[in-house]
């Protein structure tokens, strides 16, 4: 027996290596919109975990960290919107309102109208 590994020729395939230029695409050829709107989707998907509105959502409720994603998506949709046309930005528009009043609804002690996140934004948001 020998101390030493064996050794794999150089031009050996290696299967625990996976192709990323076949899984992945230039981001150059990604279109700006559906970063943007990709990006706002990742926000609210989190805001709302974060919020307890998905499964078991007691167990993920973090106020504080919605707090946080809901002012991101707020700046991110207004700063936006006038780039992504109102195609794309009237859907984002509507969950950042769900988002800002399921955490109203949320809070134990409510902020004050324009106060909550993201209101400096959007302006206060009512039901």
């Amino acid at each position: 027996m020998s101390d030493q590994t064996p050794q794999q020729p150089d031009d050996a395939p290696n299967a625990a290596t996976p192709d990323f230029d076949a899984m992945t695409r230039d981001i150059a050829e990604v279109p700006a919109v559906e970063v943007i709107t990709t990006v706002a989707v990742h926000l609210m998907s989190s805001a709302a975990v974060n919020l307890g509105l998905a499964e078991e959502g007691a167990a993920h409720k973090d106020l504080d960290e919605a707090r946080k994603l809901i002012q991101a998506l707020a700046g991110l949709v207004t700063a936006s919107a006038t780039e992504i046309g109102s195609y794309h930005a009237a859907p984002l528009r509507d969950g950042l309102k769900s988002l800002q009043l399921a955490f109203r609804e949320a809070s134990v002690v409510p902020d004050e109208p324009g106060q909550g996140p993201g209101e400096k934004y959007t302006g206060p948001v009512h039901g």
